[in-house]
């Protein structure tokens, strides 16, 4: 039996932000590994497994517009945040939308349309007895042929949802309109968490052919 799964994602939208872009919005032209995780985890997650992105297919031309977001500017502090767990009912907490308001530019992909190939691996140290491959399969199958999901899925940020369904054979993946080799670039793979005192991105060279980016070997070739 195979524990992969050919996922299918549709948006009217996506922003897969370029962590070097300080001030406005810029989309990578492909959904980040990190985000692709981020889809699959809205659908089914565990602590006892670990989603791993194999491959992603681009089906749509990577098509770009501009827009305008409004967007807060603050954040509540984490010490008011800590008062009040504690006890402490003296602080106000909130955040004033109308003074920390701004208008950005944002460059956002728009109809998109990916196939995440994806597995899941065990995650030891968090697993327990009743915890077995066939048993996240089995759920994580059940949960993507409904439609079920516990948190809406977004393509990067929670403006633009994504609809999530099931491609049962891989066979059956829609061919990309796109052909030939394209350079996208370095990319942000993940975040690091090994140190929660250091955390670190990790960036690849991607590479997309015929519309399909590899990330079988990503970390060894990075």
């Amino acid at each position: 039996m195979s524990f992969g799964f050919a996922i299918r994602v549709q948006g009217n939208y996506a922003l897969f932000t370029r962590p070097e872009m300080k001030v406005e919005r810029v989309s990578y032209d492909v959904p980040t590994p990190s985000a692709a995780r981020g889809i699959i985890e809205a659908v089914y997650w565990k602590p006892a497994i670990r989603w791993v992105i194999d491959r992603i297919h681009v089906l749509n031309p990577i098509l770009f517009t501009n827009i305008r977001r409004n967007e807060v500017s603050d954040k509540v502090p984490f010490n008011t945040a800590k008062s009040l767990m504690q006890g402490n009912t003296n602080k106000d907490f909130y955040l004033d939308i109308l003074t920390a308001r701004q208008q950005r530019a944002s460059m956002i992909l728009k109809d998109v349309d990916y196939v995440f190939e994806a597995h899941f691996e065990m995650v030891p140290k968090e697993a327990g007895p009743t915890d077995t491959v066939e048993k996240h399969y089995n759920i994580a199958l059940r949960r993507l042929r409904k439609g079920q999901h516990y948190t809406q899925p977004v393509l990067g940020t929670r403006e633009f949802p994504a609809k999530v369904s099931l491609i049962e054979n891989r066979d059956e993946i829609p061919k990309s309109v796109l052909e030939g080799e394209q350079d996208l670039g370095w990319m942000l793979y993940d975040m690091d968490y090994s140190d929660p005192e250091n955390i670190l991105p990790i960036f690849f060279k991607a590479k997309m052919i015929d519309g399909i980016i590899d990330l079988q070997n990503v970390l060894k070739a990075s």
